[in-house]
Order: structure tokens, then sequence, then C-alpha cells
């Protein structure tokens, strides 16, 4: 029998029929083919960092660690060639090595390339779109074993719908990114009354590069972070060794240990989010891009994200703070907020629209659902897009009427996928069943 997989949360699992640890292609296209005479429903899984059942995979898992090469760089273009399972937090430093950066990156860097765009992983700044923006070429294989490639220029339509493919159209083997010259980031890390940060939440998404913040919903007191891209010729002032020590521990053991006391004692959750948030560092310093725009995440935790148009941000986060206060729901992690420029990629959560980010967390051995039920409720009367890789409740029928091409998708799901190769449960409930598809519940996995 095979290991039981658990994505990073623990709030996934699978036990996998069959385990593949592919380290080509054409081993992708003959187990892909196998598992179809066999009857096997196949996903690609990399670094487990999803909350959603997105790469959940009850038949054939294929693990695509040993696909994770640098393939080719070309210098002048900034184009960049990676295998399908390269990490993020890998893929910056071989970059730099070569003068190269991506352009944006999210606060999290464990996930792999595929993992990241085919999820829609985003960053935050209203001149930069997802990661999956970066990406200016896909291979993939297709259910019927084919090996195919695709660009702007080649298969556009399925192009525009794989970058964000939620794995449902095939397993991606290999990424060309556009990469841009290697540079730094000047980073201001500053608490605010959060009032504040909500009346001038427009001028500061506007002023900065990129800006974000942080808001414990038991706190009036939100932390800034505000970043500007500088050359990569600036003089780095890092964050010392010490300190950055010192910030890994408060943040991880110091604030683990305070989330298992707020669990233990639930009374204590809102004062000790409010001495959280009081303990929030301000700070500056300058450094490479990677190493400012990621940060470690040690602490174990539950999360749902919405994308609202940027024009509601302020109102659906007074929503969610008046829900919780007049329910006295304890919440030991704070929100987050992000924004991101409008694109064109089919089921991205950015798409044809400015987009705001809320973020929601809970601590992972405390009670969820029914915040995270109010907080989707929220943010869908906003006509909240759920993170692909995330937690959230929707179902085909809700999305399509928030994608304007939701359908469009789903049709060329329909054709490259007829039988479900490539679905899972989850899958089945955001994109509904392909036509020639059996449903497998949860429990079969």
């Amino acid at each position: 029998m095979t290991e039981v997989w658990r994505n990073w949360a623990g709030n996934e699992q699978a036990r996998p029929v069959r385990i593949l640890r592919p380290t080509r292609t054409e081993e992708v296209a003959a187990a892909v083919a196998e598992a179809a005479r066999d009857g096997l429903r196949v996903k690609a899984v990399g670094s487990g960092h999803s909350f959603s059942g997105a790469a959940v995979a009850p038949g054939l898992q294929l693990r695509l660690d040993r696909l994770a090469g640098l393939g080719s760089v070309d210098r002048e273009s900034g184009l960049v060639t990676v295998g399908a399972g390269m990490p993020l937090w890998r893929l910056g430093p071989l970059l730099a090595s070569r003068g190269l950066a991506m352009e944006i990156m999210g606060d999290i860097d464990r996930q792999t390339v595929s993992g990241a765009i085919s999820t829609g992983t985003h960053g935050s700044g209203l001149r930069f779109g997802g990661i999956a923006t970066q990406v200016r070429a896909l291979q993939l294989v297709l259910a019927d074993g084919s090996v195919v490639r695709c660009s702007a220029d080649e298969r556009p339509e399925l192009f525009r719908a794989a970058r964000v493919g939620l794995g449902a159209l095939g397993v991606v083997t290999e990424v060309t990114l556009q990469c841009v010259d290697q540079f730094a980031l000047h980073a201001r890390d500053t608490t605010m009354p959060v009032a504040e940060v909500l009346d001038r939440v427009d001028e500061l998404t506007e002023d900065n590069d990129h800006f974000e913040f942080f808001w414990f919903p038991h706190s009036e007191t939100a932390l800034t972070r505000r970043f500007r891209r500088l050359p990569a010729t600036t003089p780095l002032k890092p964050i010392g060794a010490l300190a950055r020590r010192v910030d890994e521990t408060v943040s991880g053991l110091g604030f683990e240990g305070l989330c298992r006391l707020g669990t233990a004692v639930p009374a204590l959750v809102p004062p000790i989010a409010r001495f959280a948030a009081r303990a929030m560092s301000a700070r500056e310093f300058t450094d490479l891009s990677p190493r400012v725009f990621a940060s470690p995440r040690d602490v174990r935790f539950h999360e749902g994200e919405f994308a609202v148009p940027r024009e509601h941000a302020v109102d659906a986060l007074r929503e969610i703070k008046r829900w919780i206060d007049s329910t006295g729901e304890r919440v030991s992690f704070p929100l987050e907020v992000r924004f991101a420029a409008p694109d064109d990629i089919t089921l991205s959560t950015a798409h044809g629209r400015e987009s705001c980010y809320i973020a929601f967390h809970q601590y992972h051995r405390m009670p969820y659902r029914r915040y995270f039920d109010a907080c989707e409720s929220v943010l869908g009367s906003y006509g909240g897009r759920p993170h692909w890789g995330k937690m959230h409740t929707l179902d085909a029928g809700t999305l399509r009427s928030r994608y304007e091409r939701f359908d469009d998708f789903v049709a060329l799901r329909d054709a490259l996928d007829p039988t479900g190769l490539f679905a899972n449960p989850y899958l089945d409930r955001v994109l509904g069943l392909a036509p020639e598809a059996v449903p497998v519940t949860p429990e079969a996995s």
C-alpha cells in the first residue's frame, strides 16, 4: 500500500494508487498514457503548499521534484526555461547568479514554478500581475499522451488558459519565464492605525511599487509593508543575521506558543492578537528582491483568500471586522491585504480588473469554519474570486458568474480531457464533471 500524502497545512491528504517521480517529459507522457489505460486519474504535485484540494491525487501522483532543472537562459532577452518542479526558493539564487530576477514574487517561496502559476499565486503591486503573467511559453503533456508547446503565437487559446490551468488541462513539464534584470528592494515596515491605512489605501497602493498590510482583527493596528525597486548596484543594507534570527524566533516559536495558549484558553485570543500587533516591528532594509519578497511561514495555519475589485476593498474589510466584533469570533491570525494589476488569463483571479486580495487565516489547531464561511460570504457579495490554491466552498455554478470566460475554459478542458483524466474531487466541484467522466468521491482518495 502506498504512503499517505498530506499537504503543508495538513487539511488535505490522499493515498495514491501509484506514485512516480519522472525525470524527463517523455516519462511523464508514458506515465499518463499508462494511467489512462489502467483507469487511473492523474495529478502532478509540487511542494504541497496549496490549501485547496487542487493537487490531491487518488490515482497516479506525479511528483515533479526531479523535473526541476534550469534549462536555457538568454541573458539578453531575459527568457529563462525551467523544469516545472523547480522550487521558487531555489530559482531566485540561480537567476541572481546570472544577473536576473523574477519581476514579482509572492510572500512565500516554497512553491514550485508550475504549482505557483497553475493556482494563480501573486505578490502585491498595482503595476504588476501575478506570477503567471511572467510566463511566455509552456510545455504540457495532454490526456492523450501527446507533448505540446503553447505560447502567445503557438496554440494561443491553450496558452491563455493554461497559465492558470489548475492542473485541469494537462501536466506542465516546462515553463519559460520572462525575467528582468536583477534589482534590489528598499523595504519599509511600519505600524499604523488601521483607520489611517483604510483612509489612505489608494494613496499607499499608488505611491509605492509594492504595498501590502497585515491587520489582526482584534486590534486597531496594522503592519504596513512598502517596497521600492532599486538598481541591483544599490548598496545593500540587509537585515542582520542576529536580527533575522530574532525575527524568526518571535514569528515562529514565539507566535506558535501564543497560538497554542489561545487554543487552550480561547478567551485569551483577542488580547494575544493585540499584543502581537503591538509587537510587530518597524524597520527599514535594502536587499536583493528574492530575499525581500518572501519570508518564512513556520507556524501552520489554514487559509482562504478572495480577490475583490480594488474599489471594494475598504468596504469589504470593514464588513469582515463588523462581523468579528458582533459575533465575538476569536481570530488568531491577521488579515493579509495585497493588490495586483489586471490581466487577460482566462481563470486568473485578476482577469480584467485591478484586484485587492484579502487573505484570512486561522491557526491550524483552532476552529475556522464559521469564520471562513463569513469571509467567503462577505467577499462573495463584492464579486470575490477565490484563490485556486486556498480554501473555499464554491462550485462551478457560482464561479461561472464571476468569470466572463469560465465556459471557454471548461469547453477547452472538455475538448482536451473529455474523460477527466486530470480531474479530482476539487476540480469536479469547481469546474464541473468532464463530459465522459465518472465522479470520484473524496473518500476514494
